[in-house]
């Protein structure tokens, strides 16, 4: 039996990842601020994310998860924030092509400002400082005062997460996401691509499947004139979480109101640990990324206190085990959680496995690995009679090099040219689409 939970008690337990402040009482200040500013999200959304969540655990939804690696304040501008919408719509509509299945919508967007970091520092000739830990925490240039740690970034990212939701929940009431008119979603550079004339190929179709229905029934169809789009951001700077963590009239419990859906980091997952203590507190969805050291012992007892009641949609598992790995790794979790009964939505993250350096020193991920991986996750769920329900990918909709392979057969050389990642790789638009065909693919109904 575990203490009574508040909003605060994580901070008897052991904190990972967290960043060393050189002025206490500054960032108190600020925690207190954001205490006292309006929420990001509402609860009301919360539980309907959930909601929609417990359908794709049912295997009656798909969830797709996407965005960047890291966000940055710079990104917080209307051409970037489009963009973005717009690749994760045009794999949902993909998606929902080909699965025959509702997709929940859920971006890597608005608050995902903070990244866990294998050292504490970084070393450029000779000279050592603390490694960058996002945005939300310090710079990335590579100078004693960008990588201090600044509690005014807390409010930074609070601004910004605002702006960017103000942005979208405007583009969406407006029609911006209108299945009536998806030909406003395309990328100015995608230019001749072959997915991109699959794609439109696609468009025909369901457009032509729109005008008939509307014109037998003489009724527009007005469900179609926008789509519910939720956020979500791996909630590791627990002081920051926990500030606009609060109470709300007609509900009960404590809901995190930074974002519809936090996750727990590989890193951050231990059972005694701050992260797993605040989580479990809080009544939205959240997730847990698990990586080749998650043994199936410790999935359960993960479940357990997270879940305990095994409440629909509450909790999603996102495996990233890596397309060498995943067949060891998995298996023996899915039996246990098919054993143990457990209620839960299970996703596969096929990036974070797969990242390797190239002997140039840049962070890259094969695209053919990214690929293996979601073929044998399919599969696996498959045999073990478990079903995958969403996927999560770290993608961007801006013309990037960063990693290798795909229809634009990208090599190692190429990456150089438009590599503009602070952190991770992500898949560029064609990229994407073609990981999207393939997911139909394997969800399309037999």
């Amino acid at each position: 039996m575990r203490p009574p939970w508040t909003p605060t008690s994580w901070q008897s337990r052991p904190a990972a990842q967290q960043p060393q402040y050189d002025d206490p009482g500054q960032l108190d200040q600020v925690v207190a601020s954001l205490s006292r500013l309006p929420p990001l999200v509402t609860s009301w959304e919360i539980e309907a994310l959930k909601q929609k969540l417990a359908q794709a655990a049912a295997g009656d939804a798909f969830l797709l998860q996407g965005g960047d690696c890291s966000e940055s304040f710079e990104d917080c501008n209307p051409e970037t924030i489009v963009g973005k919408l717009k690749v994760l719509l045009q794999i949902s509509l993909v998606l929902v092509h080909g699965s025959k299945r509702p997709i929940i919508r859920l971006g890597r967007i608005a608050g995902q400002y903070a990244k866990p970091r294998s050292a504490a520092t970084e070393t450029r000739g000779g000279v050592t400082l603390p490694c960058y830990r996002g945005d939300l925490v310090n710079g990335s240039e590579f100078t004693a005062a960008g990588r201090r740690p600044d509690p005014q970034r807390l409010l930074a990212a609070y601004q910004r997460s605002a702006l960017t939701l103000n942005f979208i929940r405007a583009l969406s009431a407006g029609g911006f996401a209108d299945l009536h008119h998806p030909e406003a979603w395309d990328l100015r550079f995608v230019g001749q691509s072959s997915r991109a004339q699959q794609y439109h190929r696609l468009l025909e179709a369901l457009g032509d499947s729109i005008r008939f229905l509307e014109a037998i029934t003489g009724v527009k169809i007005s469900e179609l004139e926008r789509i519910d789009f939720f956020t979500s951001h791996e909630g590791l700077h627990l002081l920051y979480e926990q500030s606009q963590t609060r109470t709300v009239p007609h509900r009960d419990g404590w809901y995190n109101l930074t974002a519809h859906l936090p996750w727990i980091g590989d890193r951050t997952r231990s059972l005694d640990g701050a992260h797993v203590e605040f989580f479990r507190g809080i009544r939205n969805p959240i997730a847990v990324k698990l990586g080749p050291s998650a043994q199936p012992d410790e999935v359960l007892e993960l479940a357990a206190v997270l879940n305990p009641h095994g409440e629909p949609g509450r909790l999603t598992l996102i495996h990233r085990f890596g397309q060498d790995q995943i067949q060891r790794c998995l298996p023996p979790i899915l039996a246990a959680a098919r054993r143990a009964d457990l209620n839960v939505l299970w996703s596969c993250d096929p990036m974070h496995g797969n990242t390797l350096t190239t002997a140039d020193g840049w962070k890259t991920r094969r695209f053919d690995h990214i690929l293996s991986e979601l073929h044998q996750a399919f599969a696996i769920h498959r045999d073990a009679g478990t079903h995958l329900g969403g996927v999560h990918l770290e993608l961007t909709g801006e013309n990037v090099t960063e990693c290798t392979g795909g229809a634009g057969e990208l090599a190692e050389s190429d990456l150089p040219r438009a590599y503009k990642s602070s952190v991770d790789p992500r898949l560029n638009y064609e990229q994407a689409m073609e990981i999207a065909f393939l997911i139909a693919a394997e969800m399309r109904p037999e």
